[in-house]
């Protein structure tokens, strides 16, 4: 057999069946993992027959790579990441590239880059969305780092990721570590996703008092329309799946929710970016809510309440539902895009708005027809500043926003816990409205600790500070960072 195109290090679901992956695309894979029966179990097992190499060491593995050398590393995020790193350098030559398809927090990419390039190596981070399925099928790949590596990398992943007609689902995303950044936000804005369609299934079954048969039937008409997503489908799905015993399934789940890190990651970018990411900040809080099941229980013990009697048409009732899911939906994708722009600057990343849109498009887990409408507003205008100034998304919310208003305040009335929903709309009136009550906060801050204001009558960028008691001094405490 002829050396390998590819190695992969790591052999769980995700990489095994990239492997599988890249072998029925024609690429010739060597494999290595750590515990050394699994290369054996897969290779006799599942790879039989395939061209796929298995090694047993890391020496065998690069030994078996045509040059410049490619090793993927599908490892745990964090030192496992750092550790592999470190034995491989010693193993490599000078153009060969190291690339890290997981998980991986992009500052650590940022510092990984900087240090394999100055071993002579080039390094990228590969975000890899789709899960199972998308690994083996075609997966929506997002990659970045040393960008003399991606002549060599492209034409195996973009054969081996999702296609939205002939377009691929990936393209270069931008210097170190660009790629993970992005991913990383796909996956704030998929923690997003999945609490507003849970937010929906709650107000449908806890308001409108609907079995989980009916609601499988309005997922199932929704997935038709606007909202025409893998989400929503699977939603769909396992409102109808049943247990051996003829009862739904998701009935007898236990409401807490388990979480991997990456949305609390997007909700500290923006923290430190300074974009208002509200929605999937919310999103991240509710799954931490979730997990408090006991404290909850007592609570609602200590705080009863009636459930709601709701007395209007439900069938219209489900169709504000549906629009209001839709208009926060834009909000998310919305934040999520302003986040980006912002990290773009302090980094220094070209990104292709509607490049990542399409990436999205096909293959990961937030794929959905709506991603079209966001590739169009971004080929128009490279340079929006938030997807809510687009023509498509500022009509389309406008259509929207009385039936958003309805639910959320129903809900609110009602007692059932809307935070993704609310907290959308909040943003919604806040980023709308020209004038906020800030100026009262910057005379408060002004009052206790001397920060400054700007004036509407002077020009912006002139600072001002006001002895308010007139015991205080003249001194300011500098110029405040708006």
């Amino acid at each position: 057999m002829k050396k390998a195109d590819i190695g992969l290090v790591g052999l769980a679901v995700m990489g095994e069946n990239l492997v599988m992956n890249m072998e029925s695309k024609g690429f010739t894979v060597a494999v290595y993992n750590r515990t050394i029966e699994k290369v054996k179990r897969f290779v006799e097992g599942r790879a039989a027959g395939k061209h796929i190499i298995g090694t047993y060491s890391l020496d065998e593995l690069v030994a078996n790579l045509e040059r410049p050398r490619k090793v993927m590393m599908m490892v745990k995020a964090g030192q496992a990441v750092d550790s592999l790193i470190e034995q491989l350098i010693p193993l490599l030559d000078e153009g060969d590239i190291l690339i890290d398809g997981g998980n991986s927090h992009f500052p650590d990419t940022i510092r990984r880059t900087a240090y394999v390039e100055s071993k002579g190596l080039l390094y990228v981070g590969c975000g890899v969305s789709g899960g199972e399925e998308g690994a083996l099928k075609g997966p929506s790949l997002m990659p970045g780092g040393s960008v003399a590596a991606w002549p060599q990398v492209k034409p195996i992943f973009q054969a081996v990721c999702a296609k939205v007609g002939d377009e691929a689902c990936c393209d270069w995303v931008g210097e170190n570590g660009a790629g993970h950044f992005v991913k990383m936000v796909h996956n704030g804005i998929e923690y997003g996703d999945m609490q507003l369609i849970c937010e929906a299934y709650q107000l449908m079954r806890d308001g409108l008092g609907m079995s989980a048969e009916e609601m499988h039937r309005v997922f199932a008409a929704w997935n038709q329309t606007e909202l025409d997503s893998y989400l929503v489908e699977i939603t769909r799905d396992i409102l109808g799946y049943r247990d051996e015993n003829g009862e739904i399934t998701v009935d007898h789940i236990l409401d807490t929710a388990g979480q991997k890190g990456t949305g609390k990651w997007t909700a500290i970018a923006s923290l430190d970016e300074g974009i208002p990411l509200t929605l999937i900040g919310e999103s991240v809080y509710s799954r931490c809510l979730s997990a408090m099941k006991d404290e909850r229980v007592k609570a609602s013990q200590v705080f009863p309440r009636e459930s709601p009697v709701f007395e209007g048409d439900k069938a219209e009732f489900i169709e504000c539902i549906r629009r209001a899911l839709y208009a926060s939906k834009i909000i998310s994708y919305a934040q999520g895009y302003a986040l980006m722009r912002s990290a773009a600057k302090t980094y220094g990343w070209n990104l292709n708005y509607g490049g990542i849109a399409l990436m999205w498009r096909g293959g990961c887990i937030i794929r959905s027809v709506f991603l079209g409408k966001i590739k169009e507003a971004y080929d128009k205008n490279p340079a929006l500043e938030n997807l809510l100034l687009d023509d498509y998304f500022s009509e389309t919310i406008r259509s929207l926003v009385p039936a958003w208003r309805e639910v959320v305040a129903w809900a609110v009335k009602s007692g059932i816990p809307m935070p993704a929903f609310s907290s959308a709309l909040s943003y919604f009136d806040g980023y709308t409205t020209a004038c906020l009550p800030a100026n009262l906060l910057q005379a408060q801050r002004d009052y206790f600790g001397a920060h400054t204001y700007e004036r509407i009558d002077q020009p912006r960028g002139q600072f001002f500070h006001t002895n308010w008691t007139g015991h205080g001094g003249d001194t300011a405490a500098g110029t405040y960072n708006a």
